[in-house]
């Protein structure tokens, strides 16, 4: 059985939780509070040296680290990922996407706004820039989406997970998404797929490190 250490409210934790549910993958969950320094401990820089989550052991002694990797690597031979060689590109396009264009703009936004106190007043300069790139991110997936169901070559895939997860929690972080009337109906799609669940959500046996 996989374990995944993961952050509750983390949406590069959430995206591969997402995944193993939708998937029905049996795991074994480990919350770590990277807040509390968790993620630097010598126990666990020895199972990942960069010291983040989401971490996945796929083998005992053997860990994937990088949420879009493990959602890759997850979702490999499913539903979630096309055999089709282009089609697989335009995935890892919009993955790609993703980690340079929306999490360090949003998911920054979401982490220092609801996560850290006093983060507003710490990162009040940075926010600036955070906000600017951010609507820049959801100009470009606005555009895409007012002329496709899904993102990558119009079927649910890997690459809406990834971007979902801190698109949906976009306006808790003074993002408008009333501006982008394509993107919520994507996000409604997604929260109306089969298993979804949402970034609360917890296995139904939780076990500790």
């Amino acid at each position: 059985m996989y374990t995944l250490y993961s952050m509750r409210r983390s949406g590069n934790c959430y995206k591969v939780r997402l995944a193993l549910a939708q998937l029905g993958i049996a795991h074994r969950l480990v919350e770590i509070d990277i807040l509390k320094g968790e993620s630097h401990t010598p126990e666990f820089l020895a199972k990942n040296p960069n010291g983040q989550v989401p971490l996945l052991e796929v083998a005992p002694g053997k860990f994937l680290a990088e949420s879009n990797a493990i959602l890759w690597y997850l979702a490999e031979g499913t539903p979630l990922l096309s055999d089709d060689p282009i089609e697989r590109a335009s995935t890892l396009q919009w993955m790609f996407f993703e980690q340079h264009a929306l999490e360090p703009n949003i998911g920054a936004s979401w982490f220092w706004l609801n996560l850290v106190k006093g983060g507003r007043e710490l990162q009040r300069h940075a926010l600036e820039d955070w906000t600017e790139e951010g609507y820049r991110a959801l100009r470009v997936m606005e555009k895409h989406l007012a002329h496709q169901t899904f993102l990558a070559d119009d079927h649910y895939s890997i690459a809406d997970i990834a971007l979902y997860a801190y698109t949906h929690v976009a306006e808790q972080c003074d993002f408008d998404l009333a501006r982008f009337p394509a993107v919520r109906r994507w996000l409604e799609r997604v929260e109306a797929h089969d298993s979804h669940v949402a970034m609360e959500w917890q296995p139904a046996v939780e076990a500790a490190e």
